[in-house]
């Protein structure tokens, strides 16, 4: 099997989500997660959490951070086929302007 990031992309933050969301909507979100989870069974290695931006680090210096990861999780599965499959019915996907980037984690040369 082969372990995958998995990136949840939205063009609002989670902390920004999580603060404009009504207890009932915060509880739909949640019952949604855990019933892709339950359906995901073995494919998910770390569920994750949510992610909130902070700063990007580059040789020039720190400044705002560029990505939209608003949360992640490790998955795995025998191909990215199977992953994207699965991926399909994720809800994350069901908010608007939201997207899932797909990693491959690589073994480390030499070790």
């Amino acid at each position: 099997m082969t372990k995958f990031v998995v990136l949840y992309n939205s063009t609002v933050s989670a902390g920004e989500q999580m603060a404009n969301a009504s207890p009932e909507q915060a509880q739909a979100g949640m019952e949604a997660w855990m019933a892709w989870a339950a359906s995901a069974g073995d494919a998910i290695v770390d569920l994750g959490s949510p992610l909130q931006a902070r700063t990007c680090v580059t040789a020039e210096g720190v400044s705002d951070a560029r990505n939209q990861a608003s949360g992640y999780s490790v998955l795995q599965a025998s191909s990215t086929d199977e992953l994207a499959t699965l991926l399909a019915k994720h809800p994350h996907l069901g908010m608007p302007g939201c997207s899932i980037d797909v990693l491959e984690v690589l073994p480390i040369p030499g070790m």
